[in-house]
C-alpha cells in the first residue's frame, strides 16, 4: 500500500502544474559515494567515484518555495567491484529560495537497483537528501547534494548492515 501511495504521489508531482513558473531541465553530477557498514567493515571500504544524470521538473508552490521531482541514473556504492550498485532514483526536493540565486532543499529519495538482482543487495533503497543550489545565470546552475541511506541495503539476514552515503556535485540547465 505504501508503494502505491508513493507512486501516485510521484506521478502527481510530475504531471500537475502549480503555477506559471514551472521549469524543466537536465542535470549531471559527479558522485563520491560509499557504504556505511555497521559494525565497521573488516575489509578495505574505499569510496567510489561515479556519475549521475537525470531530468527534473520544478513547480513553484509560492514565490519562495517549490517542489522538484527528478528521475536520475546514479552510480553508487564503494570502490570494490562487489560493492558497486547502480540505481534509477527519484529524489523529490522541497526547495526554499533564499534570494535571487541561492536555494536549499531536502526530501526523500527512492532508488531501484538496475542490475544483478541476485547479488545480495536489496532491490530498493530509501534515503534522505539535502542540497544547496546556486544559479550562475537565469538558466544554468551548480549544486551540491548529500544523501544518506535510511534502510539497510544488504539482502541477507545477518548481523551486518550497510547504508548508502553519497556526495553529489552537479551542474544543470533549467528550461
Amino acid at each position: 500500500m505504501k508503494k502505491i501511495i508513493f507512486l501516485v504521489f510521484v506521478i502527481a508531482c510530475t504531471t500537475v502544474s502549480f503555477s506559471q513558473k514551472d521549469l524543466y531541465g537536465v542535470r549531471v553530477g559527479y558522485n563520491i559515494s560509499n557504504l556505511d557498514f555497521d559494525p565497521d567493515a573488516n575489509f578495505s571500504n574505499q569510496h567510489r567515484n561515479g556519475f549521475a544524470i537525470g531530468f527534473f521538473g520544478e513547480y513553484a508552490l509560492t514565490t519562495s518555495m517549490s517542489i522538484a521531482p527528478e528521475i536520475q541514473f546514479s552510480a553508487e556504492g564503494a570502490k570494490d567491484r562487489d560493492l558497486r550498485i547502480d540505481y534509477i532514483q527519484t529524489p523529490i526536493l522541497l526547495k526554499f529560495r533564499l534570494g535571487d540565486r541561492f536555494s536549499i532543499g531536502a526530501g526523500p529519495l527512492v532508488g531501484v537497483k538496475i542490475h544483478e538482482y541476485e547479488d545480495g543487495y536489496k532491490n530498493f533503497a530509501f534515503s534522505g537528501i539535502g542540497g544547496l543550489e546556486f544559479m550562475i545565470t537565469d538558466e544554468i546552475f551548480i549544486d551540491a547534494r548529500y544523501h544518506y541511506g535510511l534502510t539497510n541495503i544488504i539482502d541477507d539476514e545477518n548481523d551486518i548492515e550497510a547504508k548508502n552515503t553519497n556526495i553529489q556535485l552537479g551542474i544543470g540547465i533549467k528550461i
